[in-house]
């Protein structure tokens, strides 16, 4: 007989304690498998062995967006891995095929990797669960329980886990040094760009510090170059396959804004400040209602985010392209970083990260003083009484208190 099987988080709290992508925090999986039996109350389930994992699963299909291409297209591609270790939760003693189990509640916690295991796939940093449009690429979690049964019968119960990474939020020390950049066409103007800081979310202000220097070694020439205007924009590049031979490349811009100038080149040069707002995406329906999300997928307001998985990576660029005559347009594309979360939520993890790596401290990884394993075998004693069983003459009764 089939067991029922279920996985059950600590008491009000997720799955998923700690922050992935930050390692003082330890991020694991905590929680504890249920068996039970499928049918009936107190029928016994033949168990043999009891294992637990967190599986990551990546597919891709770049032509899925396009009704024509669809078809055409190679078949969707896709990869499974085992993130970390899987932990064997329960084994039958040797010598016996199968335990009788009435009910069986036993604990567990997966530590997910942070990155220091060099190219080993199981212990790189994991990415983020994400669904793109169409759903060209996704990567997607899920703990799977497998259960055999006697030698024969072996069931595998998948549920699903969503994944956030955190070592992108746009109030780390490091995304707020600035950035500078310089960019050179026909040696008569340098096209100079100053970002304050390079980690930005939905409704996030993106502002550039742009300067235009001429050549002062070809200044009779530069004073000649007239500035047309100066173009901002985001843009997003998804590089398909990209460890692969035939990698694919598919880029979009998501904003953009100009400013005419319409100006001959000074001596001292020309110096703006360009800025807009990143773009997103309303998580409510016409109707304002915000729908049930994906159980595999959190909901953000941004339709994808700065992510390197196996089959792909999302990688963003704030581009400046100065517009000249007598020269050559400037183009300078600076790589950014793109967060779910914007920086008042950014801000609002921050106390949370500091209190679950403070508590991260009393915990050893290889011993994390796991409950001990709740095991009602059919032939222990009052085993009935653990699902709120009596007889009653001859018969099985619920106890009703």
């Amino acid at each position: 007989m089939a067991a029922f099987v279920r996985v059950s988080g600590p008491p009000n709290s997720n799955f998923l304690v700690g922050y992935p992508g930050i390692s003082a925090t330890l991020p694991r999986i905590e929680g504890k498998v249920e068996v039970r039996p499928s049918v009936g109350v107190s029928a016994a389930v033949n168990i043999s062995m009891v294992t637990i994992c967190l599986q990551r699963r990546e597919t891709i299909h770049p032509a899925a967006d396009s009704m024509t291409k669809r078809h055409l297209a190679a078949p969707r591609k896709d990869v499974t891995d085992i993130v970390g270790k899987e932990m064997l939760l329960f084994r039958c003693p040797m010598g016996r095929e199968y335990e009788e189990i009435i009910a069986m509640d036993l604990p567990f916690v997966l530590f997910i990797p942070f990155g220091r295991g060099g190219q080993e796939t199981s212990r790189r940093l994991p990415p983020a669960s994400l669904q793109l449009g169409s759903r060209t690429a996704e990567t997607y979690y899920e703990l799977v329980v497998m259960v055999q049964q006697g030698q024969a019968e072996q069931r595998k119960y998948s549920f699903p886990v969503p994944m956030s990474r955190y070592d992108t939020l746009s109030t780390f020390g490091m995304y707020n040094r600035p950035e500078a950049a310089e960019r050179v066409s026909d040696h008569l103007i340098t096209l100079g760009i100053s970002l304050p800081r390079w980690s930005y979310g939905p409704f996030d202000p993106v502002s550039v510090y742009v300067k235009l220097s001429p050549n002062p070694d070809w200044m009779s020439k530069a004073r000649k170059v007239t500035i047309q205007k100066i173009t901002l924009s985001i843009d997003e590049e998804i590089v398909y396959n990209h460890e692969g031979d035939e990698p694919y490349r598919k880029g979009k811009t998501l904003a953009k804004r100009s400013e005419s100038v319409n100006l001959k080149m000074p001596e001292a040069g020309y110096l703006t400040n360009l800025g807009l707002v990143f773009p997103a995406r309303d998580l409510r329906d016409s109707d304002g209602v915000l729908p049930r999300g994906k159980p595999a997928f959190p909901s953000y307001a941004v339709s994808a985010f700065t992510t390197t998985a196996s089959l792909y990576k999302i990688e963003y660029y704030l581009t400046v392209k100065a517009h000249l005559t007598s020269a050559k347009d400037i183009v300078l594309r600076q790589p950014i970083v793109v967060c779910p979360l914007d920086h008042a939520g950014c801000k609002e993890e921050m106390e949370a990260i500091e209190q679950a790596a403070r508590e991260a401290r009393n915990i050893n990884p290889d011993n994390p003083m796991l409950p001990l394993p709740t095991i009602i075998r059919a032939h222990d004693p009052n085993a009935l009484q653990y699902l709120n069983v009596a007889v009653v003459g001859n018969t099985k009764k619920p106890i009703i208190e």
